[in-house]
Order: C-alpha cells, then sequence, then structure tokens
C-alpha cells in the first residue's frame, strides 16, 4: 500500500473526548472514526489489523473441529420470548419492528436462534457433537458507551454453542474450546489471564472468562501465583479469614452515643477503635417489600454479584427516607441487635446474613438502630452458657476479595489483584435452552432428551483495543507482529531523489514478491513528520531509505520496540526482515 493513495488520516494532538489509550490511538492512528455514539466506521488500516484478529479465531475455531455459519442479525421476539430473556434482558436489547408492527430484536447474542436451528435439523444422538460458530456484528445498546471500540455498541464477537449428548460431552467440548481461545491470544500475541468468571444473564452452571492483563482495564480479577487459581473480582473467594477480635473474652455490652458519626471511618475515629472491628450493616428490599440486613466487616466492600446470588429475586438498596419510613431504622446506624424486633413492629420480614469474616468475631461495634447511637462489644455469644446479644445469623461469603487475602486453594497462597480487559467468555449453558425451547433428540435407547449446551464467545473488535491497551508507548501503537496492519514501513526520505525512489520502489516489490505486507510512505512530507506518523501507527519494523545511508550502500532497520538501528544491504533486506519478523513473533507468542 502506497500512503500517499490511501485513506490514513492521522491526527496529531489526542481528540479531547478520548479518555483511554486504545480510544485515542486509534483515532490518531487513522484506524477508525465515530458515525455516532458508540458506533465506529473502521478505516483501511483498523480494518487490516481487524480481519487479522477475525483470520486468526477463524483458523482455530476450524482446528477445533467447529462448524462456521452465519446467523441473521435481526431476530424474531418470539423466540426470546420461549427462552423467556424477552422480558428479561433489559434495555440493552434493541427492540424493533417491522412494517407489519411485529416485534424484532438486533442480536445481541444468538443463543435462541441457533438452538432454533438445531431443534429444526439434528434429530438424532448420531449428529452429535456438534459445535457451530459465526463471526457477526452485533448490537447492545449501552447505557454508557466509552473508551472507543473497548465498550462501543456496535461491535464485531465471534460466538460458538455447543450440543452434546450428555455432560460428559458438553466437558470436553468445553475444554476443547478452552484450550482453542488459549491458542487464540497466544497467537494474537498477548499477554492472558483464563479465570473463573459468574455466568451473568447468559446463564449456566459455570464458566471462564479471558482477560488481556492491562492497567486500563475495566475488570479486576483476582490470582494466586502458587497453586494458578485465579477468579473476575464477581467470582473470587478468599480462604478463610481470622476476625481481628477473635478470641478475646467478650466484654460489657455498651451503648454510646456517637452523634453524627455515621461511616466506618468516622465511627472507628470516634471510637478509637480499628474499622476490622466494626461491623457494617446494609439494608436491602426486594419487589415484594421485604428487607434482608447484610453484614460485613467494617472494612470491606460488599459483592452485589455473590449478594444477588445468594438472596434470589430483585433486590435494591432503599433510600434512607424510605428505609426509615418503612422499618423505623436510621440510615447510618444500623446493626444486627433487635433489628429483627424493630422490623417486626413494622410487619416486616428481615433475614440476616452475615459475612464469614465475621464468624468467631467478639467485641464487635455496630450501629444500634437510634439515631445517634452505635453499640459497643458486640458477641454472637458469651461463653458459659450466656446467651449471646443476637442470634447467630446465617454466615455466607459476600465481600469483594483485597490483595493479601489467602488463596481459597491452596495453604500458603496470597492472593494477588489485577487490572484485566475480557475479551472472551466460555459458559456451561446446561440445558437452560434446550429445554425452554423443547429441543429433542432420541438417544441411543430411542428415547427423546434434551441436548446439552454450552457457549463461547469473543470480542473480535475488543481484541484490537485490548492490543493497543497492552502494547503502546507515548508515541503511539506498538502492534505485534500477528495483528499489525503491515509488517513492514518503508520510510523514503525524499521522493525527488531519483536514487532513492527507485531503491524503495525496488524494495517494496521485492516484499511483496516474497509476501510480506509493506507500506511505502511515499508522502512529499518532511522526514520527520514520517518518523513521527510511523511511531504512531505502531508497525512492528521499519526501513529508511535515502540519505547518508544509502549513499554509503545500505538501508537502515528499525525495530518499533526499540533499539540501535540495524545496517542492512539492499539485496539482504528482505531475508533479514523475514527473520527478524519471524524472531519477534516467536518471542511474542511465548509470553
Amino acid at each position: 500500500m502506497r500512503f500517499h493513495l490511501s485513506l490514513i488520516p492521522t491526527l496529531k494532538e489526542n481528540p479531547v473526548d478520548a479518555h483511554v489509550v486504545s480510544h485515542r490511538l486509534m483515532l490518531r492512528a487513522g484506524l477508525i472514526r465515530q458515525l455516532t455514539t458508540g458506533i465506529y466506521n473502521w478505516l483501511p488500516l483498523g480494518l487490516r489489523v481487524l480481519r487479522k484478529v477475525e483470520a486468526i479465531v477463524r483458523q482455530e475455531m476450524d482446528a477445533a473441529g467447529a462448524q462456521e455459519i452465519l446467523m441473521p442479525a435481526v431476530q424474531p421476539a418470539e423466540l426470546w420470548e420461549e427462552s423467556g430473556r424477552w422480558q428479561h434482558y433489559g434495555r440493552e436489547l434493541l427492540r424493533i419492528t417491522d412494517r407489519h408492527d411485529r416485534p424484532f430484536c438486533f442480536g445481541p447474542t444468538h443463543e435462541e436462534v441457533v438452538t432454533d436451528l438445531v431443534r429444526r435439523e439434528i434429530k438424532s444422538y448420531k449428529q452429535l457433537p456438534i459445535n457451530l460458530y459465526q463471526i457477526q456484528t452485533k448490537f447492545r445498546d449501552e447505557i454508557r458507551p466509552r473508551f472507543g471500540i473497548m465498550r462501543g455498541r456496535e461491535f464485531l464477537m465471534k460466538d460458538a454453542y455447543s450440543f452434546d449428548v450428555d455432560t460428559e460431552g458438553l466437558d470436553r467440548s468445553y475444554q476443547g474450546m478452552f484450550a482453542a481461545y488459549e491458542h487464540i491470544f497466544r497467537r494474537c500475541g498477548l499477554r492472558f489471564r483464563a479465570v473463573e468468571a459468574d455466568t451473568g444473564a447468559i446463564g449456566g452452571a459455570s464458566s471462564h472468562e479471558f482477560h488481556v492483563l492491562a492497567d486500563s482495564g475495566e475488570d479486576i480479577i483476582a490470582s494466586c501465583a502458587r497453586c494458578g487459581y485465579a477468579a473476575n473480582l464477581e467470582k473470587a473467594q478468599s480462604g478463610p479469614l481470622s476476625h481481628p477480635a477473635a478470641g478475646g473474652d467478650p466484654l460489657a455490652l455498651t451503648e454510646v452515643a456517637t452523634p453524627g458519626q455515621k461511616s466506618i471511618e468516622q465511627v472507628a475515629a470516634f471510637l478509637k477503635v480499628s474499622p476490622q472491628r466494626t461491623v457494617k450493616a446494609l439494608a436491602l428490599v426486594n419487589d415484594q417489600g421485604d428487607y434482608a440486613l447484610l453484614l460485613l466487616r467494617g472494612d470491606h466492600e460488599l459483592n452485589p454479584i455473590k449478594a444477588a446470588h445468594l438472596l434470589g429475586g430483585t433486590w435494591e438498596f432503599p433510600t434512607p427516607e424510605r428505609l426509615l419510613a418503612e422499618t423505623g431504622l436510621p440510615a447510618g446506624y444500623l446493626g444486627p441487635v433487635l433489628a429483627s424486633g424493630v422490623l417486626s413492629a413494622f410487619g416486616k420480614a428481615i433475614e440476616v446474613v452475615a459475612d464469614e469474616a465475621l464468624q468467631g468475631a467478639r467485641n464487635m461495634v455496630c450501629g444500634a438502630n437510634r439515631e445517634g447511637f452505635h453499640l459497643v462489644n458486640v458477641n454472637w455469644d458469651r461463653g458459659a452458657n450466656q446467651a449471646g446479644d443476637l442470634p447467630e445469623p446465617r454466615f455466607a461469603d459476600l465481600r469483594q476479595v483485597e490483595a493479601g487475602d489467602p488463596c481459597p486453594r491452596c495453604p500458603q497462597g496470597v492472593l494477588a489483584r489485577d487490572h484485566g480487559i475480557e475479551v472472551g467468555h466460555v459458559f456451561k449453558l446446561g440445558y437452560k435452552y434446550s429445554q425452554a425451547m423443547n429441543v429433542r433428540i432420541l438417544d441411543q435407547e430411542g428415547r427423546e432428551q434434551h441436548p446439552i449446551m454450552g457457549c463461547y464467545g469473543i470480542g473480535v473488535s475488543r481484541i484490537v483495543a485490548a492490543a493497543i491497551e497492552q502494547n503502546h508507548d507515548d508515541n503511539g501503537i506498538i502492534w505485534p507482529v500477528a495483528l499489525a496492519p503491515f509488517a513492514v514501513e518503508i520510510l523514503l526520505v525524499n521522493p525527488k531523489d531519483a536514487q532513492a525512489a527507485t531503491a524503495a520502489e525496488a524494495l517494496y516489490a521485492e516484499l511483496r514478491r516474497t509476501g510480506l505486507e509493506a507500506l511505502l510512505d511515499d508522502r512529499d512530507e518532511r522526514i520527520g513528520v514520517k518518523f513521527k506518523d510511523a511511531d504512531l501507527l505502531g508497525i512492528p519494523f521499519r526501513v529508511l531509505v535515502g540519505g547518508r545511508s544509502l549513499k554509503e550502500g545500505y538501508f537502515e532497520l528499525q525495530s518499533r520496540r526499540g533499539g540501535e538501528p540495524e545496517r542492512v544491504p539492499p539485496a539482504e533486506m528482505p531475508a533479514r526482515l523475514a527473520q527478524r519478523l519471524a524472531d519477534l513473533e516467536r518471542t511474542e507468542n511465548s509470553l
């Protein structure tokens, strides 16, 4: 490709509305341009990168035995009504109607469509297992599309769906896709980690996310370097924690005035105790008006996903005004002692659940359930056949893990927390869709049964942004070899220098003949401008043609990753480039 004939609209300044590195650099390098909020045009260089990712994904999916299909982007509402998701998916689902007022949606995912396809075409166990995939544009009406293509509304996704006779077959399909994903991200030259994850709106029994490790990642993952345990923060657990006051003798329960002290930090400072000794009480109410009181150690944070799974149904935090009106309990002074009795007086049911880290705690500090007061030295039990200050509640894992927590899998392990960008997700769906949509096959005994399903997604366009977040410097992008729009950029120092122009053209033609993708910067621009754009575009290698080096009989070969320029005779340049590219790609694939 010749630069002067190409649509590569680079920008010198950072766009004011781009807040993450990948968004800024994709705009500045002329890879994308915004059409409207969360929806982008892919320009020539950006599309070349996108197609590189797509090709790697397709090759590895085919190698794993999956079969490519293409399903409609627009889906009829009745399929979603069959699965039960039409009402429950939420406002991210773009609902539309045709001229006959029939409801449709623009597919954010395709579980319903592929399940309908299989129930029409697959009738016997002899036709299973089968894994069908597509690479297609999706649409999710994000409430706050941001970060460019990292969280846009329209995006390119690979989604695959496996159907098996039994759970053993699903396990094999799942492991096959897990391995294929590892190959894909390794071939893309990315540092990544597979983590246990919550199944979310897709549903299913278990799942893993694949995260590209980057400081700018929205997700937090917890991991143990000793045993390899890793999980999304929503799913992560820790080993047992001992409460700092565990084992001490119970002290006398005392009510203390704490006027205006509502937060954990304020109460701990006022009473001169560690926040670890305090109890954080959080009230939630469901759509039936029932209340739950969740208790955590004062220095811990609630994991809302864990709480949602534990309680079931739909819950929310009431406003302080609603809480007081419906329960008589003042926000900022909540506590478990007598809470049930207070609520009973208002005719409200309540469930009290405490985080496991509070098990065995002694002499806790918590709200007294009246304005301006806290209780000091609260105990589940007082020993010697004495009643505790409150009934011992149900204990469950409610909190978000923190760096330094013990590993839940190995005795000596310690958890670390890192940021990641989710680029892939694999699910064991089970029978959720095949039962809801009444998919039946005949087994070996001639009996009807539902096939068991798996679901496997990769954000093809998101990989492009994630690669930039992980591979850049102050000057621009640094593409992994496998994703780079071109392998090499030829910088012609002066297009008006006939000798240099001839040499550059000859090198360009020879590289194309040998199969190396090259961008020839033949613009009538200062060499400083070309250097700046070359750094911005991030092509792995550049060759400088012209000036003193050409007069001395060599080209200058420079890696985008730095190091001293290498002097290479023109006749040797294609072979030397091929070697350097192969060496770099091997290094990137081994990360």
